[in-house]
């Protein structure tokens, strides 16, 4: 069993209410869209960081994670790209990779708009964490948090962290 906390767009904000639950998971993944290297370094102190680089993030940020990030996570097939759109709205390079080899799940942020979608016809399973900073035309920001038992995807949690 992994417990993860899954966030995105965080423009370089980071406080204490997103590092307590960056506590209690296991692996933290952020979707891009860091802002600066201070957020890593402090998401990174905690737990396990895995993430993609977003539109805003600068080279060495880009040196760091990569555009698409595809990996395990016990027995569950990840699939994470910063601006992949959602099931029938996936940009270009999202509906390349999924027509490659569609995962169990599929990670992306960018929008701002936290989704949890099931893909019919890709069999998989959606999610945007919203965003997590102050930067943005959101109103409210938002988190994500689930578990990880070998294939299955349980216990799916939005996190609201209050007004921007």
């Amino acid at each position: 069993m992994t417990k993860i906390l899954l966030l995105s767009d965080s423009h370089s904000y980071i406080d204490d209410r997103i590092l307590d639950y960056a506590q209690q998971a296991d692996e933290i993944w952020h979707c891009g869209d860091f802002g600066n290297l201070e957020v890593i370094e402090e998401l990174e102190k905690i737990k396990p960081l895995k993430g993609v680089y977003g539109n805003i993030d600068n080279t060495k940020i880009r040196s760091e994670f990569p555009e698409v990030n595809r990996f395990f996570c016990e027995e569950l097939e990840v699939l994470m790209i910063h601006i992949g759109g959602y099931p029938g709205k996936y940009t270009p390079l999202a509906k390349e990779e999924i027509a490659e080899k569609a995962p169990k799940l599929f990670i992306s942020g960018h929008s701002h708009i936290l989704k949890a979608m099931y893909d019919e016809k890709n069999k998989l399973l959606h999610l945007n964490p919203g965003a997590c900073g102050k930067q943005g035309w959101h109103k409210m920001r938002t988190m994500m948090r689930f578990v990880i038992e070998g294939e299955e995807i349980k216990d799916l949690e939005v996190i609201e962290l209050g007004p921007k």
